[in-house]
């Protein structure tokens, strides 16, 4: 195969990649991209096939000749802005930070600026683009009002396999929660699956028609009058996860105006959903060592612990 440092490439099929998908063959070739980024070249043209667009599922034959172009990452429309935020750890291929309750993590309709995207947009001068992009690669995703540890990859390369560690669910995560109730068991696990909800699609469920499997494991920390605080373990990665388990036994998350009643959010105020992303471990992208980071309780929780002990 022949590279230009300018994104466009030559190559001939061989006769062990005889019978492939084409995409496939292009994203082994493109490496750092994924298949479906491979897809949507080949859909516009700027994979050929002997000089004509293929499908890319077209089968490739021996010999075959594959010529490509890698456009250079587009500008996101998004502004870059000098938002704070608590970067713990930063290198060439990902940054780790400490999101603070309030911030949205991706823009999305009728939200495009104050992100924590806009934000690393500025922080981080030197991304590489993502998905062709340049933007930062949301590898998962807090919701606005959880705070604690989460990675952002700076590189397709690092999003790839950050993302497949994901998916693996090889990377460990856990989690500190002030839930409603005293619970006397020191630990449980909870193994409900969870899909949208069937009448309220803004939340999501245990009762879900569509639903996917789901595991959270937690164990006491500490004891309150009418609270306890939890360290939780997630097995699985389901959108509202802990908020929809903890609810759906009966020890919502405090503050949580979406899965709590009413009449539980008034016996305890609480500024915002007690839910913290604690701890984070994974395997560097890139240098395959292990990696670990811990983000300390948002001042809002201690003040909320303090007060329960009281």
């Amino acid at each position: 195969m022949l590279m230009s440092d300018k994104g466009a490439f030559t190559t001939l099929v061989n006769k062990a990649d005889s019978g492939k998908r084409l995409d496939r063959i292009v994203a082994s070739i493109i490496s750092d991209y994924s298949r479906s980024f491979s897809a949507s070249l080949i859909r516009d043209g700027k994979i050929l096939v002997y000089g004509t667009v293929k499908k890319p599922g077209y089968r490739v034959k021996t010999g075959d000749e594959i010529c490509g172009f890698i456009p250079p990452p587009e500008p996101l429309l998004l502004e870059p802005e000098p938002l704070e935020i608590d970067i713990i750890y930063e290198d060439e291929h990902l940054a780790v930070i400490n999101k603070q309750p309030g911030l949205i993590v991706h823009p999305a309709p009728g939200c495009h600026r104050g992100t924590l995207v806009n934000g690393l947009l500025y922080h981080c001068p030197d991304l590489k683009g993502i998905g062709g992009k340049l933007r930062p690669g949301i590898v998962h995703r807090l919701d606005k009002d959880t705070s604690g540890v989460m990675v952002v990859a700076k590189s397709n390369a690092a999003h790839n396999n950050l993302a497949l560690q994901f998916k693996l669910r090889k990377i460990k995560k856990k989690y500190l929660a002030i839930v409603h109730g005293k619970i006397e068991s020191d630990s449980g696990a909870i193994s409900l699956p969870i899909g949208r909800h069937p009448v309220n699609r803004k939340k999501m469920s245990t009762i879900s028609r569509k639903a996917r499997s789901a595991e959270t494991l937690w164990k006491v920390r500490e004891r309150f009058c009418m609270a306890t605080l939890l360290e939780i373990n997630l097995k699985t990665g389901r959108t509202h996860q802990i908020r929809v388990h903890c609810a759906a036994i009966n020890y919502p998350v405090l503050g949580d105006s979406v899965y709590c009643n009413r009449k539980a959010l008034k016996k305890i105020k609480a500024p915002r959903q007690m839910l913290h992303a604690w701890q984070l471990e994974f395997a560097h992208p890139v240098a395959k060592i292990n990696m670990s980071f811990e983000a300390p309780l948002q001042r809002d929780m201690k003040e909320l612990i303090k007060v329960l002990r009281s």
